[in-house]
């Protein structure tokens, strides 16, 4: 644990070898990471930690001040304690807060992972306007059900990314935690929208990246992530055969491989590009191609 003056910051940490800090998405904790860690088999000291609100994570925002920054922050003290040159990894929302972290550079940094951030700003920008209506009809229906006293309202948030169905799919303790922490997963979508992003920012990202998304994903999500590997230099897109939104607990293999190669690839860049691409069943290196 981090006590940390804007509040606790819950910090863990495995095995040894190159820092890796894995960051979560919403409705969840640092123990999401755990079947990938397995799947890395002891290869790196692991580092996890939860979102705001989240695990033993304080909450430091509010409805007045649902700022991203508040995430960053907190994500910047945690790879303060790692220290050293960490290697980042974020899976959807951890992954937005991870892009902003590396778009900050107030931390050493030697890789970013990004696994299907949402990323509705950048649609917007680039007036990706269909994709970008996917996201705001979503959690308009959503927020409205909740308002209206829909406690699992947030079920049609989970199904728009992992498809129709997923919610009541998953373990009753599971679907019990991301009702819990509904209004928790409200802000980091207040915090989604409000973060402007565009692609000249996205380019002083100076890192290895890799992008990964489900080849089974929902269009908008593909398309948003897609658009970040195209803003990056050098960085690469892949679609992960067989795969949603929540692979890493339904493929982590996939994962663990895509993330060993990034690492792989900061340490001989000819090399690991190639890995990267080549260690993900159904990928492709070229993002236009996957996300349109």
């Amino acid at each position: 644990m981090i006590e940390d003056d804007l509040g606790r910051i819950e910090y863990d940490e495995y095995g040894s070898g190159p820092t890796l800090v894995l960051v979560p998405g919403s409705c969840s904790t640092g123990a999401a990471w755990r079947p990938v860690m397995k799947a890395l088999d002891g290869k790196f000291r692991c580092v996890t930690t939860s979102l705001l609100g989240y695990g033993a994570t304080a909450e430091r925002r509010t409805e007045a001040d649902p700022s991203v920054l508040r995430e960053a922050e907190m994500l910047e003290a945690v790879i303060g304690r790692a220290g050293g040159d960490v290697h980042l990894a974020g899976h959807s929302f951890g992954g937005a807060v991870a892009l902003i972290v590396a778009m900050r550079k107030r931390v050493r940094l030697a890789s970013l992972t990004v696994l299907e951030a949402p990323l509705p700003a950048l649609l917007r920008h680039c007036r990706e306007d269909a994709h970008y209506r996917s996201f705001r009809d979503m959690t308009d229906a959503y927020f409205a059900a909740y308002g209206s006293g829909d406690r699992e309202a947030i079920r049609s948030m989970i199904d728009f990314y992992g498809g129709e169905g997923t919610y009541r799919s998953w373990p009753e303790r599971v679907r019990a935690y991301a009702v819990e922490t509904t209004p928790v997963n409200m802000l980091d979508w207040a915090c989604a929208y409000d973060y402007e992003l565009s692609p000249e920012v996205l380019a002083t990202i100076d890192v290895p990246v890799a992008v990964a998304v489900g080849a089974s994903s929902h269009p908008a999500i593909c398309r948003a992530n897609g658009l970040v590997a195209m803003a990056i230099k050098d960085a690469t897109f892949n679609a992960i055969g067989g795969a949603a939104h929540f692979m890493i607990s339904t493929h982590p293999a996939s994962v663990a491989e895509l993330i060993a190669a990034n690492v792989r690839r900061s340490e001989n860049p000819d090399e690991g590009r190639m890995r990267v691409a080549a260690h993900v069943g159904g990928g492709c290196d070229q993002a236009g191609a996957c996300c349109r």
